[in-house]
């Protein structure tokens, strides 16, 4: 038992998390075993038992990670997103408050407090090593203000240096021609 993380309250959305997994689970416990015994109402729904318990299953999962989730002291327990890809896949029997709790759930453990929480709870957060400041770049030949932007021109020898007036595009003056009428 991890000691050290008793005295700390856990996350909101962890505790989200906890009461969405179990209420999903509820609700795919009685999903399943409404689906299977309809099923049992036709042969064809006998042969297809097995599929319709696995949201039961599901349910059963579900209620036991959210009981660990919700234990105070908390235990060492990962993020399941393989219980909230499980929930998003419960679409195939028609449960829909499951698939969006697979996806909120799937959503919170990517948050940045989950994610620590986890990894405080389990032990594996990693110390980031501490950065030294940026330093600021000094320019150490200081151009001067008062003489005109001088460029070199690519097509000329490197030597021949042009100002930026003489590198400006030349515009050709219009032509009457080019000017149209508005009608």
């Amino acid at each position: 038992m991890n000691t050290q993380f008793t005295d700390q309250q856990k996350p909101t959305l962890v505790n989200v998390i906890a009461w969405m997994t179990l209420a999903s689970g509820i609700v795919n416990l009685f999903w399943g075993l409404g689906l299977a015994l309809t099923g049992l109402l036709s042969i064809i729904g006998i042969v297809c038992i097995p599929v319709l318990i696995l949201p039961t299953v599901l349910g059963v999962f579900e209620i036991i990670y959210a009981a660990r989730l919700m234990s105070n002291p908390p235990q060492t327990v990962q993020p399941s997103n393989t219980l909230a890809i499980l929930e998003i896949v419960c679409i195939l029997v028609g449960n829909v408050f499951s698939v969006v709790v697979g996806i909120l759930a799937l959503v919170f453990y990517n948050d940045l407090t989950v994610r620590d929480y986890f990894a405080r709870l389990n032990g594996t957060l990693v110390a980031a090593a501490p950065q030294p400041p940026a330093s600021p770049t000094v320019d150490l030949v200081p151009s001067p203000a008062n003489e005109p932007d001088m460029r070199v021109d690519p097509l000329q020898d490197e030597s021949t240096l042009v100002t930026e007036e003489e590198a400006a595009p030349f515009e050709e003056p219009r032509s009457p021609e080019d000017e149209t009428p508005k009608s």
